[in-house]
């Protein structure tokens, strides 16, 4: 006999489950179903199941950021959780809500700030997603479309109805949205390097004395590497100046990708030689420090443009976010024209 996702686990489930995902669940990530119906149960512990291999979908290991399809068949350990672990699990999220740059009933896109997770996981126990449930509880539905890193600001799209999560996230896995980002990076950017094709690999770093096992990393690596991804990001030259105390020269990108790889556009630009100013994992931190005394005190890169067809009315949608106080603040007058003139119409 077989359990259909949606119907809430027994809080003292001993023992291996396979459920049978329903349309309901389908176009979820794993790790956000799991958080939800797994109640009680620590999002570390959560990220180690599913790392380690013990959860699975359709008899193969899965990524915490795998979408769940219809049918799929989910194979969960044995994971016991108390009625006293609810007690002492997390509090909820407190209620906020983020700067609305569009919303009707199928969707919402906030323009998200730098430091907030998109979503909770390891070692994050609440993100924007949770923030608005806890905000909007009226709203039946609300999920994201697509990540940001933490420390990533500008466009982020949350669907209200299953049906626009579907579509919406079709479109980005078959390239068909247009995504660009502002990136300031170290050094001149040769003006005409305007295409980076290089597949890029996850790892993790060494574990920590008492850890299990390190932070997560991805790098470049060669076309056969058996766990290469195919990562493509176009790249235009917008200005160039120097900050305010600071004699390095600094290039302003608008940066396009055409595919969605985690930490795509820091990897891509580092291994060019260019990293992305006040980047803490893939930037060097001396530099990182020297330019926190001269005012930029987050890593420089903003989701600034979004081009999606809408999930409803098939209307051509084009989003965007303005630079936040905190990095407009750094921009030179030449700087901000050249943002004011670069039409959205136009890739890279």
């Amino acid at each position: 006999m077989k359990n259909i996702i949606g119907a809430k686990p027994s809080p003292a489930a001993a023992e291996v489950r396979f459920l049978t995902v329903d349309g309901e669940s389908a176009g979820q990530r794993l790790d956000n179903f799991l958080f939800r119906h797994l109640k009680g149960v620590p999002k570390t512990h959560v990220y180690r199941i599913i790392r380690s291999g013990e959860v699975r979908i359709n008899k193969g290991r899965v990524q915490a950021e795998t979408r769940l399809a219809e049918g799929d068949v989910l194979r969960l350990p044995p994971v016991r959780v108390s009625a006293r672990s609810e007690e002492g699990a997390s509090p909820p999220a407190p209620a906020r809500e983020f700067p609305l740059l569009y919303e009707d009933d199928a969707l919402l896109a906030v323009n998200k700030p730098a430091g907030v997770a998109v979503h909770g996981g390891s070692g994050v126990s609440f993100g924007v997603i949770e923030q608005l449930r806890t905000a909007r509880p009226a709203a039946r539905f609300l999920e994201l479309v697509h990540r940001l890193d933490r420390e990533t600001s500008g466009i982020l799209l949350v669907a209200k109805k299953r049906s626009a999560l579907t579509a919406l996230q079709d479109q980005f896995r078959e390239r068909e949205t247009g995504k660009t980002y502002l990136a300031l990076v170290e050094g001149n950017w040769p003006a005409n390097r305007k295409v980076l094709d290089a597949p890029l690999a996850k790892y993790l770093l060494p574990g920590q004395a008492g850890a299990a096992e390190g932070e997560r990393r991805v790098r470049v690596v060669a076309k056969d590497h058996p766990d290469a991804m195919r990562a493509v990001t176009l790249v235009k030259v917008l200005a160039r100046f120097a900050l305010p105390g600071d004699a390095a020269s600094f290039s302003l990108l608008a940066v396009t990708i055409k595919t969605g790889r985690t930490h795509q556009i820091r990897v891509h630009l580092a291994s060019a030689g260019h990293a992305i100013a006040g980047d803490d994992k893939y930037g060097d931190f001396e530099r990182n420090r020297a330019l926190q005394k001269v005012g930029l005190k987050r890593m420089f890169l903003h989701a600034w443009r979004l081009q999606f067809t809408h999930p409803a009315s098939a209307e051509r949608m084009a989003l965007q976010a303005d630079l936040p106080p905190e990095l407009h603040a750094l921009m030179p007058p030449a700087a901000l024209e050249a943002l004011a003139v670069h039409p959205s119409s136009t890739p890279p």
